[in-house]
């Protein structure tokens, strides 16, 4: 049976050889009636089973964007609530270079926050 397959295979591999074009035509002419015959069963004869991959949750727009908000929200009341601290400090004149770092870098992550809404 190998030895069949083989000696029909280096038969054909020497046909297409010697006439390329003949084969390019018989290709052409079979996946041109591969690509009508796919796209009358497509049109004719649809499949039955519809698609069923569905989008991940990471995607959906319900609960997600009100949890975000929810957490930014938070995220800016903690901030606000330590600015009025610092500004407490300040106001007893007990501020340090410390503070004033602080106070810059919380503005900037209040900024952030508000500006990703």
């Amino acid at each position: 049976m190998k030895a069949f397959i083989k000696q029909n295979g280096q038969k054909l591999l020497e046909c297409v050889a010697k006439n390329p074009k003949k084969f390019f035509v018989y290709s052409m002419i079979f996946l041109s009636v591969s690509l009508i015959g796919s796209l009358i069963q497509g049109i004719f004869f649809p499949s039955q089973k519809t698609f069923t991959i569905k989008a991940p949750v990471l995607y959906s727009n319900n609960g997600i964007s009100q949890n975000t908000a929810s957490v930014q929200d938070k995220e800016m009341e903690k901030i606000v609530n330590e600015l009025k601290l610092l500004k407490e400090k300040r106001d007893r004149n007990a501020l340090q270079k410390e503070d004033s770092l602080r106070i810059e870098f919380l503005f900037n992550q209040y900024q952030q926050l508000k500006n990703s809404r």
